[in-house]
């Protein structure tokens, strides 16, 4: 695979890659309920939707400091396999500077091991969101 993660996603990576089967589904679930608030004064309605992925997901990449990105994701909580992908790009990215996440490979997701349990349409929502945020920081 071309590119590196940075360690926070590289962590997580390393979790979903030591459990198995279902377990990989509690996990995704657990960092769906870890998925931060929105900052006072960001409302959804100034956000980026992803129409890729299956339920409603708005995002807003803050770039004005290159060294220290940050990354915000607005999904329903009833949409928690949504929410727990963008809680963990969200935690294995943010704050990170933007050259480290341009680096991340599009298909790092892959190494998740989620294919067996997610359907690949919510596999292509997560490729969206990380896409919609490197496209952000090219521009």
């Amino acid at each position: 695979m071309s590119g590196t993660l940075p360690a926070p996603l590289a962590e997580i990576v390393d979790d979903f890659a030591a459990v198995e089967g279902q377990d990989k589904i509690t996990m995704l679930l657990e960092f769906s309920k870890e998925l931060p608030a929105l900052p006072a004064g960001l409302e959804q309605a100034a956000m980026e939707p992803v129409p890729e992925c299956q339920s409603p997901l708005f995002l807003s990449v803050d770039s004005s400091d290159r060294s220290a990105v940050r990354l915000y994701f607005s999904a329903p909580p009833e949409a928690p396999t949504t929410r727990g992908f963008a809680s963990i790009l969200a935690q294995g990215l943010d704050g990170l500077a933007a050259d480290d996440i341009l680096d991340v490979p599009d298909d790092f997701y892959t190494e998740l091991g989620l294919a067996a349990a997610v359907s690949p349409l919510r596999l292509r929502g997560m490729s969206a969101m990380l896409s919609r945020v490197k496209q952000h920081l090219r521009s």
